[in-house]
């Protein structure tokens, strides 16, 4: 079983699998036919009139990021009440959260990099997307409206952090402030259309106590590991995609001495 196997036991153990969050269709084998948005039109409009009531305000830099939500949740409350297509509560509310979600975040994928027990958010194309969850990847019945919305997203991803992906360089790794990692690929290099990894962050690293709970590894294999790290030796870390290699090494790290200088050499960043 492998260390990822390992950490989303533990999860399961702990959390019931009908946790409240963005959910997950019940298998990944069989790909579900999306429903028709009945209020894609509406959207469509209505991100249409906020972009056009607020204007340059979204790229005001003297604007915080709380003020800038605060506005454009005001204007869009205005333009929904504005709108002549017979609404409920519940309508505009879902309206308006996913017209904020693609101003002011990465639109469909929002929900999923909200819920923390979410490690991963794959697209695989325009209309399938896929999420990992306790260790296992599903499909998401969730999708962009089209190519065009993917790659506006995927540009306000990549740049957010300086970096930029286009048909002359059609593919970027970065990392993103919170540290999540992403992987972009594009046409012409992305055969059908444009592709979206991003690996969250864990904003509660595992400890070394944690792997032993999880049945991991030994405390005699813990205690080795740590002499290792304090006696200088030459360490490598390998194995396959979702394996634990960084939940490893993050937490290898931390026996390294306080005042140790710690550099770090990747292509990621």
């Amino acid at each position: 079983m492998t260390l990822a196997d390992r950490l989303a036991e533990a999860r399961r153990s702990k959390i019931s699998s009908s946790s409240s969050g963005a959910a997950l269709s019940t298998t990944s084998r069989q790909r579900p036919r999306r429903m028709v948005d009945p209020f894609a039109d509406v959207k469509r409009t209505v991100h249409q009139e906020l972009l056009e009531t607020l204007g340059p305000k979204l790229y005001d830099a003297d604007m915080t990021q709380s003020e800038l939500e605060q506005k454009v949740r005001q204007t869009l409350q205005q333009v929904l009440a504005a709108e002549e297509t017979p609404l409920t509560n519940a309508d505009r509310g879902r309206i308006a959260a996913e017209v904020a979600d693609d101003i002011l975040g990465y639109g469909p994928l929002e929900p999923f990099l909200r819920d923390p027990e979410i490690t991963e958010v794959m697209v695989n194309g325009f209309d399938t997307i896929y999420a990992e969850r306790y260790g296992r990847l599903e499909i998401v019945d969730a999708g962009f409206a089209d190519e065009a919305h993917l790659r506006r997203t995927i540009d306000k991803i990549v740049a957010r952090v300086g970096r930029r992906v286009d048909e002359s360089s059609p593919m970027v790794d970065a990392r993103l402030p919170d540290g999540s990692r992403i992987n972009a690929v594009v046409p012409p290099l992305a055969l059908d259309g444009s592709l979206l990894t991003i690996r969250k962050f864990s904003a509660d690293p595992y400890q070394i106590a944690d792997l032993v709970a999880f049945g991991t590894l030994t405390r005699s294999v813990a205690d080795f590991l740590e002499a290792c790290v304090r006696g200088r030796l030459n360490v490598l870390i390998s194995g396959g995609a979702g394996a634990g290699k960084t939940t490893t090494l993050n937490v290898m790290s931390s026996f390294i001495p306080a005042d140790e200088r710690i550099v770090t050499i990747e292509d990621a960043a």
